[in-house]
């Protein structure tokens, strides 16, 4: 198991001081927090990640957290899955031949 954990259904009034003294809780320790925010418009998505100390305050928190309700709403809680490779990156170039700034020909 990991020790960095997914958080879900966030309230959007919630704050990283809120996030760390919920997991903190029962004794288990907080490395760090990141509550996702939205690119665009700054305002949180509703989830965050949870980097725990150790693997057991992750499994601990976990076990205590899923379902809990904060805020209001009930909270996702699992271990976080590593990023795949997504569409990440400065996207494609719009189908065009890059030497020649042409569209690209056809088969055939």
């Amino acid at each position: 198991m990991g020790t960095k954990v997914y958080v879900g259904n966030l309230p959007y009034t919630c704050d990283e001081t809120q996030l760390r003294d919920l997991f903190a809780g029962d004794g288990r320790n907080v490395a760090d927090v990141a509550i996702i925010h939205d690119r665009m418009t700054g305002q949180p998505r509703g989830f965050a990640f949870v980097q725990m100390a150790s693997d057991d305050d992750a499994k601990r928190a976990i076990d205590a957290l899923h379902g809990f309700v904060f805020g209001g709403r009930t909270l996702t809680v699992n271990e976080a899955r590593p990023r795949d490779g997504g569409p990440g990156g400065g996207g494609g170039g719009g189908g065009r031949d890059r030497r020649t700034s042409r569209p690209p020909r056809g088969k055939g």
